[in-house]
């Protein structure tokens, strides 16, 4: 992984609180962390592992398996989980053919649960990709999903 490498490069060996940084430009670059990534990182920063899994689940940012080239994110936060965001969340789901946290097999779409996005007089909201949508509807939903598979079929 040679850019991988070019990263660790950026960071001095003998500063361990350079962890967060490292692994969120390894992230932005890569699309997630590897385990591979993961242990280049440990040896690059002389620190356990476990060390870097332990920090990097702790926040939510962090991800450990590649996006769809389409990820989907619903908006978690208490309004819209008061306008109902689990039923636009399963509709995706549903929709898309696969689970909260997967990736469908062809790549194209994944779906997560997002913290608070910001929208909260606007919920139901979601991003797909760093689009925002809001004040979802299951209507919405569905165009907004035609119109992603529509883009794929040209």
């Amino acid at each position: 992984m040679p850019e991988i490498n070019s990263i660790l490069q950026k960071y001095p060996t003998d500063q361990p609180g350079n962890l967060i940084p490292l692994l969120a430009e390894i992230q932005e670059y890569v699309g997630f962390l590897s385990t591979e990534a993961i242990k280049k990182v440990g040896e690059h920063l002389k620190i356990p592992t476990s060390r870097i899994y332990g920090l990097a689940t702790f926040y939510n940012d962090f991800r450990f398996q590649p996006r769809g080239k389409y990820h989907f994110q619903v908006c978690n936060g208490t309004s819209c989980h008061i306008n109902l965001n689990t039923v636009i969340l399963k509709e995706i789901c549903k929709m898309l053919g696969i689970k909260e946290g997967e990736v469908s097999k062809n790549g194209l779409f994944s779906i997560e649960k997002k913290g608070c996005m910001c929208l909260c007089n606007n919920g139901p909201a979601m991003t797909v990709n760093e689009k925002a949508y809001f004040n979802l509807t299951i209507d919405k939903v569905h165009e907004i999903i035609h119109f992603y598979m529509q883009i794929e079929n040209q």
